[in-house]
């Protein structure tokens, strides 16, 4: 029995060692990008509303720890810069900390780590699963909180051939959801520090 428990252990800690090797593998194109740029397609889902709104926008990165999302001429928004995240919907701004809020603390952490290609190991961060599928990575991300949270879980998709994010998914409470699908991908875009301030 004693053995057993060993080997299980030992298969275990081969699969965590290959996990976080594909991981690194995925977004090592990240580490040496000058600035991450793309296209996206913006879908709102609402259980309350028949039909799925669409609009356009556009997806920033950079290092180390900078994420701005721009949808439908800036009246939505989503930004991270360092700890601050800023996100306007409809025209109306919130801002939170990271360091207060444990559900943008780990979401701060996966774009970091995937900016520094992989630096981290994210599977040991609390409430992190990464998952892997044919051509697919998805790192889901579900905050462990009692408090009333803004979302429910973000699902992160990776191309692991390309590097490139596929898309990323913002559950919210209920079964309403807001989802960014992404285009025309580009590690080496020239980002200008103004999209990052809301």
């Amino acid at each position: 029995m004693k053995k057993l428990i060993i080997l299980m252990l030992a298969v275990l800690g081969c699969m965590t060692a290959s996990a976080q090797s594909d991981y690194q593998k995925t977004v090592a194109k990240y580490k040496n990008s000058t600035g991450v740029t793309a296209a996206i397609t913006c879908v709102k889902h609402s259980s309350a509303v028949k039909n799925n709104g669409s609009s356009k926008g556009s997806f920033y990165m950079k290092k180390p720890n900078k994420v701005s999302i721009i949808v439908d001429g800036g009246k939505d928004k989503l930004i991270m810069n360092g700890t601050i995240f800023t996100m306007v919907k409809g025209g109306k701004k919130h801002v939170t900390d990271s360091k207060k809020n444990a559900q943008f603390a780990t979401f701060q952490a996966v774009f970091q780590s995937i900016l520094s290609g992989g630096a981290t190991d994210i599977s040991k961060l609390a409430g992190v699963q990464v998952t892997k599928s044919g051509q697919n990575m998805t790192i889901t991300i579900t905050p462990d909180s009692k408090k009333k949270m803004m979302f429910s879980s973000f699902v992160l998709v990776l191309d692991t051939k390309t590097s490139e994010i596929k898309s990323l998914r913002m559950n919210e409470r209920g079964k309403n959801y807001t989802e960014y699908l992404f285009s025309n991908f580009s590690f080496n875009g020239k980002v200008n520090d103004a999209v990052f301030v809301p």
